[in-house]
């Protein structure tokens, strides 16, 4: 049943750590590695750098609902979503 699921290579569930500047503030985000290549797509799609598109979800996400209380779990749900409409290249 779960074969599709459990046979995924153990390196795309890896986390890993990268810094990046968000409103001038440089942050540490935790995320696995299958994250940060879906995001690289959809900056890639927008032709930005990964940091710019988190720095500009971050404010539209402020913008829009006032705070980002976890912007990693932001960042995974983006990615999904990307996912799921099909948006990808």
């Amino acid at each position: 049943m779960c074969e599709l699921y459990a046979s995924q290579s153990p390196d795309l569930y890896l986390v890993s750590k990268k810094s990046i500047r968000v409103q001038g503030v440089v942050t540490s985000l935790a995320l696995e590695n299958k994250v940060w290549q879906v995001l690289e797509q959809i900056a890639a799609q927008e032709q930005i750098s990964v940091a710019k598109f988190i720095s500009m979800l971050y404010q539209e996400s402020i913008e829009r609902h006032g705070a980002v209380s976890n912007l990693a779990s932001l960042l995974r749900i983006s990615c999904l979503t990307y996912l799921e409409n099909g948006t990808q290249n």
